[in-house]
């Protein structure tokens, strides 16, 4: 009996174009997806554009447009560009979406009915100049335990260690360079401390790379936090229902947005069924792909919020490292930070499909584009072995069948 699978990408964000970097979760995404469907399993692929957050409104600000306009255009993008590297999604959809609004309206309904949603009055970072509150993102500063400049408000990418804002040494508002003033603001919160046994349960059943098991025994250790879920106004973004100016953070509907292109692809063809695949009980299988700096919010806030809505979660989450060049980060000023549509202006797509699926792994090790190294394969095993048995068999074919191939022989008297 074939498998029912559904596999999502983590979802590009709509303020920028696709590059490189990018291209390494979607060809491992769509390598995978194209094997089980060649095993005659029934795996389908979906992903979204993740449109909704403060850098989307500022952004779109800066261009003078409205910010449903900006999304739309770069959704258009980001699916034109992954579509020329051969990635094939069943759907692609937006989180800016009436199937995305109903969706995680309804899982914070049902977490509020089941008591995992509280208010609280905290204090937040707050800009003065630009006159709104700052999230996470748009505040930088010092770790407040490794003591690395230049982190964001939420995590430091060092060390590793998450935190509140307020934490920060030295925090600074990003938009205006001045340090933000604290202001209190209520806020609402998912108790994601109340799920520790059931995520431990989670963990075991979803047989995770010790990678990811190791992360996540650190942020046990430390102790679950509980999640606030809100943002004040202006935010772009769907309202929380029974407020008037509070937002769902983007971390929250963000990932409801793989569950809105199923949605939307099941009205449009009849099939597959929404609720089995989502449901509780559900038998079927649904893996993620991401990278590994959004494992935190994948492996522990999404399957806690799936669960305490009354949902299915996530059968396995498989996590893959960042991409450098030549040893190191991409750089614009080294010449090597290169956009998706650059790579295809100017080389055939499928050199880099068969280069990351050469070097990629089950870990969360990152995966080094080394040029001399991509050009030695591609022209060893691309052209000197694929392309050249193709030759030889062509040779063979037209000396000894005279160009003709078996099932043009089979079709003679």
């Amino acid at each position: 009996m074939s498998r029912k699978i559904v596999v999502t990408s983590a979802l590009p964000y709509a303020n920028g174009p696709i590059h490189i970097g990018h291209l390494v979760e979607y060809l491992q995404t769509d390598s995978w997806v194209s094997f089980q469907k060649t095993c005659g399993n029934q795996c389908f692929y979906f992903c979204a554009d993740d449109t909704h957050g403060t850098p989307i409104m500022i952004k779109a600000r800066q261009e003078g447009v409205k910010p449903e306009e900006l999304v739309t255009r770069i959704a258009a993008e980001h699916l034109d560009d992954l579509t020329a590297f051969g990635v094939a999604f069943d759907n692609f959809h937006s989180t800016h979406s009436d199937e995305n609004e109903e969706l995680v309206s309804h899982i914070y309904l049902a977490l509020r009915e089941r008591g995992h949603i509280y208010t609280k009055t905290i204090e937040q970072a707050y800009d003065e100049q630009e006159n709104m509150f700052l999230p996470d993102r748009f505040v930088k500063g010092t770790c407040p335990r490794c003591k690395s400049p230049d982190q964001y408000g939420d995590a430091c990418e060092v060390c590793g260690a998450t935190y509140s804002t307020n934490d920060l040494i030295e925090p600074t508002s990003v938009l205006s360079d001045t340090p933000p003033v604290w202001r209190d603001s209520e806020h609402y919160f998912f108790k994601l401390s109340e799920f520790g046994d059931q995520l431990r349960t989670w963990m075991r059943d979803a047989k995770l790379h010790q990678n990811i098991t190791s992360k996540l025994e650190e942020w046990f250790e430390a102790g679950l936090q509980d999640w606030d879920i809100s943002r004040d106004a202006p935010y772009f973004g769907f309202r929380i229902p029974d407020t008037q100016d509070k937002y769902f953070y983007v971390w929250l509907d963000a990932p409801v947005g793989y569950l809105a292109s199923f949605l939307q692809y099941c009205r449009q063809h009849g099939e597959p069924d929404f609720d089995a695949y989502w449901n509780a009980d559900s038998e079927f299988e649904v893996y993620h792909f991401i990278g590994k700096d959004i494992v935190y919010f994948h492996t522990l806030f999404w399957p806690a919020v799936l669960a305490g809505a009354g949902m299915r979660t996530p059968t396995s989450v498989f996590a893959h490292g960042f991409l450098t060049i030549n040893g190191k980060k991409m750089s614009k000023s080294r010449g090597t930070f290169i956009n998706a549509r650059t790579f295809r202006d100017n080389l055939d797509p499928s050199l880099l499909r068969y280069y990351y699926a050469a070097k990629l792994g089950s870990g969360m090790d990152d995966l080094d584009l080394n040029l001399d190294d991509f050009i030695a394969r591609v022209n060893s095993d691309l052209v000197g072995k694929l392309v050249n048995i193709a030759s030889r068999c062509a040779g063979f074919i037209s000396k000894r069948f005279a160009g003709r191939l078996a099932a043009e022989l089979d079709d003679e008297p």
